[in-house]
């Protein structure tokens, strides 16, 4: 695994591997996540995905696609950590396995250079077209939200605790701001984004690596430089005095139950450790006494956010069962903070987090995830330091750093019914 800088501000992540049928290639706008950039941002790459100015819908994009034997062009709008990353992910043939040993990595490229320069126009905006039926699209995605109540309770979460952090700002922004978006706005938007955002790049394939250099410098060869912006410092977060409470109401039959905890511990991977015993895992003590034991949850686990130093509970519950599925959480929280575990607890915690780092090199798709997010926060471990980390974890510094966890805020889902 290397990274180079190709241009200014655009940078080739290389993975070498021959294991696989397929390649992969990535490129990712890595730009600082806020409300009012978001939702344009998500629209600018849904929009440039259809079509260019040498392919210029769907059906012409699908053809070329189908002519470099099935390559598949995606669109990606992520979220790692306070960066939002737009961008394309293509999948094809290996060159190894291509018919007749034709090479597939330079029009590929050459295609994801288009995608990225040269998008289909008219009169120097986006086609109206395209720009109307995608931010109906766009609008419908972040509705849609709502129709998924775990996602939306554990996204509220998220916005109460880190009001006024980009942390707390959803990927695809908000259907206010996506709604009063017009089309020079956007094409505005989207010079911006191509001139001044660092790209990074991800190859996983068995091309060498000045081949790959190479096609990606001539695909790009008209991407516009100005000055590139850097990238996002972390927000840090303050907690506040007392734990905050926030209740929402809908129309809903299972509460859902949303706890975040902030930790003041720099030890990440004992946090990462602790956490997994905590929530983490299907051996973890929310699954195995809150939800199977117990009964107080359909659902109960845990999240370490590791570039904030949070933690994140998520449950669905019986309304009236809320007090005591909260004590219990707490409490759970309480016997890890104490070390009141067993030796076949903790050594299953370290292999849950041992197996997901051993298995990320067996999915491009995975690895490439890992890689942006390292990127795009600013970290340079690969998966098998962050194994090296896991193993060095000691009980003690896991009780040490979990004892550092404060309960931040409280978000309850509950149903209409309960208002009177």
């Amino acid at each position: 695994m290397t990274r180079t800088q190709l241009a200014g501000g655009v940078y080739l992540t290389y993975l070498p591997a021959k294991k696989f049928k397929t390649s992969l290639l990535s490129a990712q706008f890595v730009v600082p996540l806020r409300w009012e950039t978001a939702s344009a941002n998500a629209l600018t790459g849904a929009i440039l995905r259809r079509g260019t100015a040498a392919f210029p819908d769907m059906g012409a994009l699908s053809r070329r696609l189908d002519e470099l034997y099935g390559a598949r062009i995606d669109i990606t709008i992520r979220k790692k950590g306070e960066a939002q990353c737009v961008g394309f992910v293509a999948s094809l043939i290996d060159d190894c396995f291509a018919p007749g040993g034709e090479r597939l990595l330079e029009p590929a490229a050459a295609l994801l250079g288009e995608l990225i320069c040269h998008p289909v126009t008219r009169d120097g905006l986006f086609l109206e077209e395209y720009f109307e039926s995608e931010k109906t699209n766009l609008i419908d995605a972040i509705r849609s939200i709502l129709n998924d109540k775990r996602a939306y309770a554990d996204s509220r979460l998220l916005q109460e605790m880190c009001t006024g952090e980009p942390y707390g700002v959803p990927r695809l922004g908000n259907e206010q701001i996506t709604a009063a978006l017009h089309p020079q706005l956007l094409f505005d938007a989207y010079r911006e984004l191509i001139a001044s955002s660092r790209l990074e790049i991800f190859y996983s394939g068995s091309a060498e690596r000045p081949r790959v250099e190479d096609a990606l410098r001539a695909a790009l060869a008209d991407l516009p430089r100005t000055d590139v912006e850097p990238p996002p410092e972390l927000a840090p977060h303050l907690p506040p005095e007392e734990p905050r409470a926030v209740t929402e109401r809908l129309d809903v039959t299972q509460g859902k139950l949303g706890m975040g905890f902030s930790c003041a511990s720099a030890d990440s991977a004992a946090l990462l450790m602790g956490n997994t015993l905590f929530g983490g895992s299907s051996n973890s003590k929310l699954f195995l006494n809150v939800r199977e034991k117990l009964s107080l949850c359909y659902y109960a686990s845990s999240l370490f956010h590791r570039q904030k130093g949070l933690i994140t509970v998520s449950s669905g519950i019986e309304f009236e069962n809320y007090q005591r599925a909260y004590d219990e959480i707490m409490a759970q929280l309480e016997s890890v903070r104490k070390g009141e575990l067993e030796d076949w607890e903790l050594e299953a915690a370290r292999s849950t987090l041992l197996n997901a780092y051993a298995s990320m090199g067996d999915s491009q798709g995975k690895l490439e995830n890992f890689c942006l997010g390292q990127a795009a926060t600013g970290r340079d471990e690969s998966p098998e330091d962050l194994a090296d980390q896991v193993r060095a974890v000691t009980p003690e510094r896991i009780f040490e750093a979990m004892g550092t966890a404060k309960l931040d805020t409280v978000y309850f889902l509950q149903g209409k019914e309960a208002e009177a």
